[in-house]
């Protein structure tokens, strides 16, 4: 019997990162590790647990700080021997006018969304470069590609997502790592459920398939993007047509 793949995904407890670690574990392939942002408690871990139909082993720790990521990394090695894939899905907002941004927030979102994706990549892609095998999926936005009002900082952080990937494809294809990323548009997740019923059909009418999309339909971009050999150094776009 082969060996499971071993995928971690971090900021995996809600949304995006819950539905793609529950979707990549329907997979009987996949051995799937959740990254909390924080040590869960008991009940707290129990309820994480009953989202998935199969064991998944839970790691807790900040992306943005560098020693939490090799802690993770290092704890998943020690109990499966190896990483396979790696979703860096971790990320934050702090919306507001650029005029009236703190540099505090600028720097709070681009430490999150940024800098915890490359923490996780370094640590990651040097296990992989050594194995000679895996594969990197980061999570920008189309916020990243186009901009869009009140989030100069997520933007900034989301377009330096798509550089970074491009260069780690780069590099990891040396030793058969590949990099990729998906950048998401309208989705319905906790943060677009607190928009007022009539700023939803605006953008819905924007959108040329007239709706916002299912976290599961992120998923499944990134499971593509997981499987196949062949294509690195890619930014899907996932967005019901937005941005065409």
């Amino acid at each position: 019997m082969a060996e499971k793949r071993v995928i971690l995904i971090t900021g995996a407890t809600k949304g995006i990162g819950l539905a793609t670690a529950q979707f990549l574990a329907a997979n009987p392939q996949n051995q799937v590790v959740v990254n909390s942002h924080r040590q869960l408690s008991e009940p707290e871990q129990a309820a994480l647990m009953r989202q998935f139909e199969v064991p998944v082993l839970v790691v807790s720790g900040d992306v943005a700080v560098e020693a939490d990521a090799q802690q993770m990394v290092a704890q998943i090695v020690e109990q499966f021997g190896r990483l396979d894939g790696l979703v860096n899905n971790a990320g934050q907002t702090q919306d507001k006018l650029l005029t009236r941004m703190s540099e505090a927030s600028f720097k709070s979102v681009l430490a999150t969304n940024l800098l915890g994706t490359f923490n996780m990549t370094k640590v990651a892609l040097k296990l992989m470069q050594k194995q000679r095998q895996g594969a990197i999926v980061n999570m920008s936005s189309i916020a990243g590609l186009h901009g869009n009002l009140g989030q100069a900082n997520y933007a900034a952080s989301k377009a330096g997502i798509v550089g970074l990937t491009k260069t780690t494809a780069q590099e990891g294809a040396l030793r058969g790592v590949r990099c990729n990323a998906v950048a998401p548009g309208m989705v319905k997740t906790a943060m677009t459920d607190k928009l007022s019923d009539k700023i939803k059909q605006q953008w819905e009418s924007r959108i040329p398939l007239q709706r916002f999309g299912d976290p599961t339909e992120i998923a499944m971009t990134v499971a593509f993007l997981l499987d196949n050999p062949y294509v690195t150094g890619q930014v899907i776009t996932v967005d019901g047509g937005l941005t065409m």
